[in-house]
């Protein structure tokens, strides 16, 4: 499996945010974004995601489901964690689980990846916000999905709730997976790559 873009173009609020921008990431692999806020991080995750799409070029992964677009077979993890606060820890889980037809098989270990077992029966809009983004975090381990994309995963997280996403992301890669994220910190992953995007709307491609 490959995930591979060609020639991406970026605007956002009538400005080009980067052009031609081409890489590949291949299964087992892992890419991290760096650089300036305004370079293109988010932009990029957004665009392989299809939330916010390329004004031209192409994102496809090879190996993946015909058919299927890529932001289909990926997770997003954004800076919004995206959760609803009058749900329950686990009721959330059941949620996104219903919403991708995953089924709660699941739903215990998903918990239990990222610590929250304890926290089962608690509104979400109790939670802390360290304890907000390891919910988020849980739904990796929740749905298989071949690509993660994560922008600044590891935001309002104790060194012990990073270790556990390291186990989550080790565990991904490897299965085989791919991942892409934008983080300012060193997660130690054994085949992991760099992309500098370098100065805000100046830099285009690799």
């Amino acid at each position: 499996m490959e995930l591979i873009l060609r020639d991406l173009v970026c605007e956002r609020g009538g400005r080009t945010v980067f052009a031609g921008l081409s890489l590949s990431v291949a299964a087992g692999e892992m890419l991290t974004l760096r650089g300036p806020n305004g370079a293109g991080k988010t932009s990029l995750l957004r665009s392989i995601a299809g939330l916010t799409p390329a004004a031209a070029g192409t994102v496809r992964l090879d190996g993946g489901d015909d058919g299927v677009s890529v932001g289909q077979q990926a997770h997003y993890i954004g800076h919004a964690n995206a959760i609803k606060p009058q749900l329950s820890v686990a009721e959330n889980l059941r949620f996104w689980a219903a919403f991708h037809g995953a089924g709660t098989a699941r739903i215990e270990a998903a918990m239990a990846a990222m610590d929250l077992t304890a926290l089962a029966p608690f509104d979400a809009a109790l939670l802390s916000a360290g304890q907000k983004r390891r919910l988020a975090l849980a739904r990796l381990a929740l749905i298989e999905r071949p690509v993660w994309l994560l922008d600044e995963p590891t935001v309002g997280l104790d060194t012990a709730s990073v270790g556990r996403l390291q186990a989550l992301m080790r565990s991904h890669l490897d299965g085989g997976g791919i991942i892409l994220a934008a983080t300012h910190i060193d997660l130690g992953m054994a085949r992991e790559r760099v992309f500098d995007f370098g100065t805000p709307a100046t830099e285009a491609a690799a």
